[in-house]
């Protein structure tokens, strides 16, 4: 599941810490992963998102390959599913969430920032 959110400055890309509670986003925050990613539509981003449907490749240090987003509800709770494509990156029994949980910037994990804050 994914929820859309507005746009973030890219000074934000590297940071790493615990928002304070009260605040947008409260919560600890990692970098759980990085790289880029490009269009696997002929239409453009923006007109797919528009249509609830996006295809792309990321190529990151933990995701890599076709993807695709999916609206699956729309309005004030606006829900998209992130869909893993079957290609030369496809495992079944990869489950990246679960067994590498730690930031690509400082290996830290969520759970190390909430018990350190």
């Amino acid at each position: 599941m994914a929820r859309r959110t507005e746009d973030h400055p890219l000074d934000y890309a590297d940071f790493e810490g615990v928002i304070p509670d009260g605040e947008y986003g409260a919560g600890p925050v990692i970098v759980w992963d990085r790289g880029t990613y490009a269009n696997a539509t002929e239409r453009e981003m923006a007109e797919c998102l528009d249509r609830g449907h996006l295809s792309f490749r990321l190529r990151g240090a933990k995701l890599c390959g076709g993807f695709a987003l999916t609206r699956i509800r729309e309005g004030r709770d606006e829900t998209w599913l992130l869909i893993k494509r079957r290609d030369e990156h496809a495992d079944a029994r990869r489950k990246p969430a679960k067994s590498q949980p730690e930031s690509v910037l400082s290996g830290r994990t969520l759970d190390d920032l909430a018990e350190s804050s």
